[in-house]
């Protein structure tokens, strides 16, 4: 069987069998971890933009946008998932380097809208969604994301498994989806390197190629089959010929959506361990960010390379600027969407402090990514202290995960802006309930 059979096989037979209740529970944490995600995300650039460029497609349809405006399904699906990427605090599968949420709810909700499915069909189809991608995604590995912008390329299977799922596809037809929207991976970290808006629409097309795939696959169109292990095909044309054997070693046994990683902070993640260590080594030598003579940082290559602005003027750039995020973060207490208005950017005491941190790679760091997200912090008081901190984790990630009870607060934080505290609340105790939602409907 190739290997878009193989996983096609496993979700056909993954209906036959009932969600455990672990599994289902961490179906509802992303879920809600999405929304606290998209609701910001939905009432600025791009979304907004989106919004007018699809007029045509907008106010008819069965889906809705965040904020309840009807879409059609496919419309729904790219902005939807473009907004939940825009202000950087959707989940993380730390083992792929890829934001599984943003494509992959986006696309099962639209169709969930547009068919009606209940509460626990939408479930079951994140999860499958989460199961297929971070596989695709662990297995393609750091060759992958060195040119490529994993939610991008990977999430094309999330969301196209999802809504597979959802459709009820059988295994010929699912596995023939998965073949169509491989040749619509996409998505270059290039396009993050200067500022633009295109890193977040790489999550909105992947959830609108998958939902594409799937339908297209339910009316009969084929994909090859070979597309993904094949002589010129994904493995080899986008990875290091990975060994797609240790893809199914797990699946169905280790549910990885039990292991995601939820943001801490409104910024790039590979910035996450060092704001940590650095906010830990500060209350542990209790100093001012006005008495720190000097700051070393040492992390993972990606961490240096991907949030590298020395100097950044706009809230994309500040959210992949390391030194500016460890520097609000020791100047005001925390990296939240607070940190990336004009007057915190521009803050005079937080510009003062960027210029007195050196980044490096610290090559004992870097051998351990993925798997490990590490930072080693190092600061140097005006009076002459001086301590070293290891952060060995990042706060969210699976070995240090949010509570329930800090999830309900991210995402209050987040949503109370947009649609106010009673809508606020009364979605998430939805959500949290969402297995026993007969229906998706709006």
């Amino acid at each position: 069987m190739y290997v878009v059979e193989r996983f096609a096989a496993w979700a056909e037979e993954y209906r036959k069998v009932q969600s455990a209740p672990e599994v289902l529970h961490h179906a509802k944490r992303a879920v809600i971890d999405w929304y606290a995600a998209l609701l910001p995300g939905a009432i600025v650039e791009p979304a907004v933009f989106l919004e007018k460029s699809l007029s045509d497609e907008m106010d008819i349809g069965k889906a809705r946008l965040a904020v309840g405006r009807r879409a059609t399904v496919r419309a729904a699906a790219l902005i939807n998932g473009a907004a939940a990427h825009t202000v950087e605090v959707d989940d993380i599968f730390r083992d792929g380097i890829y934001h599984p949420g943003a494509p992959t709810i986006a696309a099962a909700l639209a169709l969930a809208q547009a068919n009606g499915a209940s509460g626990e069909q939408f479930l079951r189809a994140v999860t499958v969604g989460y199961e297929v991608s971070t596989r695709i995604g662990a297995a393609m590995g750091r060759a992958h994301y060195r040119y490529w912008h994993n939610t991008g390329t990977i999430g094309v299977f999330g969301a196209c498994a999802a809504a597979a799922e959802l459709l009820g596809l059988d295994a010929k037809r699912f596995a023939h989806a998965l073949a169509t929207v491989t040749t619509f991976s996409a998505g270059l970290q290039q396009s993050f390197r200067m500022d633009s808006m295109s890193k977040p629409l790489h999550a909105g097309r992947a959830a609108e190629a998958g939902v594409t795939a799937a339908l297209a696959a339910r009316e009969g169109v084929t994909g090859s089959l070979d597309v993904i292990e094949g002589e010129s095909g994904f493995g080899r044309a986008m990875g290091d010929s990975p060994d797609w054997n240790k893809s199914f070693e797990t699946l169905g046994k280790d549910f990885h959506i039990c292991r995601m990683t939820f943001k801490n902070h409104a910024c790039c993640g590979h910035t996450f361990a060092a704001i940590d260590g650095a906010l830990a080594l500060q209350q542990r030598m209790n100093i001012a960010a006005r008495e720190i003579e000097r700051i070393r940082i040492g992390s993972y290559r990606a961490a240096k390379e991907v949030s590298g602005y020395e100097s950044p003027r706009t809230p994309a750039e500040a959210r992949f600027s390391l030194k500016y995020v460890v520097a609000t973060a020791l100047t005001h207490g925390s990296v939240r969407l607070a940190a990336f208005e004009p007057a915190r950017i521009n803050d005079g005491a937080t510009r003062e402090l960027m210029a007195r941190i050196e980044v490096a790679i610290d090559p004992e760091l870097d051998a351990a990514f993925p798997g490990q997200r590490a930072a080693r912090v190092a600061i140097v008081a005006r009076d002459g202290r001086q301590e070293e901190f290891l952060q060995p984790t990042r706060v969210g990630d699976p070995d240090a995960p949010l509570s329930d009870a800090q999830l309900d607060g991210k995402y209050l934080e987040l949503a109370v802006p947009v649609i106010g505290e009673g809508k606020a609340k009364a979605l998430l105790q939805k959500l949290w309930k969402l297995e026993s939602e007969k229906t998706l409907a709006p």
